[in-house]
């Protein structure tokens, strides 16, 4: 895309930036990084290598925890999640590429409860677009964009990182 704000090196500067300061705010020394499947786990890593965080990133697959099947399906090729270190009582971020209607980032957490219970989830993205179904917002956010309908943002990577606009799509 050649849209300045959505050069993803500069969103994940902007990004690591906010996280620094937000985990900080709250004395998390030892964060747990927890990206959603696909996009969500690629900025995650990408994060935990800039934050030099010690514990590895989870990984959610959220297939399972939608409630959206009717109407969208089930995809054809689920992840596996995994959560290498307790959640219990740590702080955890929470991480997606785009955040645009909230079902995602809710099923997520639908999914992360599973592994216990955190002190706090926080939750991060690249992108935060318009089009909210659900009261769910990030606590950063690279960027905001409001997007027209009909059209959605796609993370592709792993490497390199890019960010492309797809129309005809919700």
């Amino acid at each position: 895309m050649t849209e300045p704000q959505l050069e993803v090196g500069a969103l994940l500067d902007c990004l690591t930036e906010q996280a620094e300061r937000l985990l900080n705010h709250y004395g998390a020394t030892e964060p747990i990084l927890v990206g959603i499947h696909t996009g969500g786990v690629w900025v995650a890593r990408e994060l935990q290598r800039r934050l030099q965080t010690p514990s590895p990133v989870g990984t959610l697959e959220v297939a399972f925890h939608r409630d959206d099947h009717a109407t969208s399906g089930l995809k054809a090729a689920v992840q596996t999640s995994e959560v290498p270190a307790s959640v219990d009582n740590r702080v955890v971020l929470l991480i997606d590429d785009v955040i645009h209607t909230g079902r995602t980032s809710r099923a997520a957490l639908n999914a992360l409860f599973d592994y216990g219970r955190p002190a706090r989830v926080l939750l991060a993205t690249l992108v935060d677009r318009s089009g909210r179904e659900l009261p769910i917002q990030p606590d950063i956010a690279a960027t905001t964009l409001e997007l027209p309908a009909g059209h959605r943002l796609r993370l592709l990577g792993p490497e390199p990182l890019r960010l492309i606009r797809e129309q005809g799509a919700a």
